[in-house]
């Protein structure tokens, strides 16, 4: 299975990015998708999950109100739409998706494919 995140790039404070996942290889097993984030000197964080059976999402409180987690299960895709960005959102972007059943998957070990990441820049 391989993850390949694109859409990142730099961007002015207030403007909106949609990042791309799209995930090649057999993913039968898939049963969950998500989002994190790694800022500049800071641990990589969670920001949204979503269900590959019923696209039940899950957010990470830091990313309740501006970001928008979605599936095209036709495109083998998942997106992050993140609006009114700022600063503090600089960092890398990246994708995975993990094969257990413990909703929410709030944790990183729970994941089992990464992708390698794309850069966001806010100035």
């Amino acid at each position: 299975v391989q993850l390949v995140e694109s859409g990142g790039g730099s961007v002015r404070a207030g403007g909106s990015l949609r990042l791309s996942c799209v995930v090649s290889g057999y993913t039968g097993d898939i049963n969950f998708m998500g989002w994190f984030r790694q800022s500049p000197g800071q641990e990589r964080e969670g920001l949204a999950v979503i269900w590959t059976d019923d696209d039940s999402t899950y957010y990470f409180d830091s990313a309740k109100g501006r970001f928008t987690i979605s599936r095209d299960n036709a495109q083998s895709a998942m997106y992050l739409q993140i609006l009114a960005l700022t600063p503090d959102d600089t960092g890398v972007y990246f994708c995975a998706a993990g094969t257990t059943r413990q909703w929410p998957a709030r944790y990183e070990y729970q994941y089992k494919y990464w992708g390698q990441g794309t850069q966001v820049t806010v100035s």
